[in-house]
């Protein structure tokens, strides 16, 4: 694979993974609206494993409560902050991964990979967030964050297997309709990506990996590298931007997208 797709490929997986505009998506469109070959399974894991590590050093204080407490949330105990937040992203992470596990051996997953299916998404969830951000109150920090309401957001995560749903930005909107402020939504969704990506990279890497040669790893390595610091770069700034503006310009942008996919689709 080229340098230059390998960049391409990493900055969209970086930029999208965290914003609510669905990196799946995006990386499907990418060989579906260029010329561009297909990049793969192999290189799809090691930009989620990029971003993956973005996630974990931008909110290790967190990464490392949960730690710390997973021990004792693993012996049914919520006792400390540390346990709760452990046990609350076992919750949050269990539907995901038996949903995503039907979906991924049934062939399903694979069967909705289409640009109609994504223009679709797109479009309507990009409406649900607006519903949501617009009529969510801001009640509630992460530090509410509750076993009901990690059930009730691993609930909405479980949609995100849909391409074009967004991960974040179907977190995010189960987040606001339960009241939490937009900053601790997005928090929380973050925090929810990593035992998602984790599960999903084991998943595909198991797969994949005995198909790799010298090659693919130095094409993944960089991959990987590149989408770390995208990654990185995306979180930042849009969890600085979250404490002074909404989700309506991430909005606006999955309308004007769905549409024109849509329009390419029945065209």
């Amino acid at each position: 694979m080229s340098l230059f797709q390998l960049i391409l490929v990493a900055l969209i997986q970086g930029i999208t993974e965290f914003l609510p505009i669905s990196s799946s998506g995006h990386l499907i469109l990418l060989p579906g609206l260029t010329e561009l070959d297909d990049q793969g399974q192999i290189i799809d894991v090691a930009v989620h494993v990029g971003t993956l590590g973005a996630v974990v050093l931008y909110f290790w204080a967190d990464v490392k409560k949960g730690l710390i407490g997973l021990p004792r949330a693993m012996k049914g105990r919520t006792d400390t902050p540390g346990a709760r937040l452990a046990m609350g992203l076992i919750v949050a992470t269990i539907p995901t991964v038996i949903v995503g596990t039907i979906l991924h051996f049934t062939g399903l997953s694979g069967a909705m990979r289409s640009i109609t299916v994504i223009g679709w998404t797109m479009l309507l969830f990009g409406l649900v967030l607006y519903w949501a951000d617009q009529k969510g109150e801001q009640i509630k920090d992460s530090g509410d964050w509750s076993l009901r309401d990690a059930l009730i957001m691993g609930l909405w995560q479980v949609l995100s297997l849909i391409p074009g749903t967004s991960r974040s930005g179907i977190t995010i909107s189960g987040a606001r309709q339960l009241g939490y402020r937009r900053e601790d939504g997005a928090r929380l969704a973050m925090l929810m990506s990593i035992p998602a990506i984790t599960a999903s990279g084991i998943l595909l890497g198991t797969e994949v990996a005995i198909e790799a040669n010298a090659q693919v790893m130095r094409d993944a390595a960089i991959a990987t590298g590149l989408a770390f610091f995208s990654g990185l770069l995306a979180l930042s700034i849009m969890m600085r931007l979250l404490r002074t503006t909404s989700f309506t310009p991430y909005v606006i942008y999955r309308v004007i997208l769905g549409v024109i996919l849509l329009g390419i689709a029945y065209s």
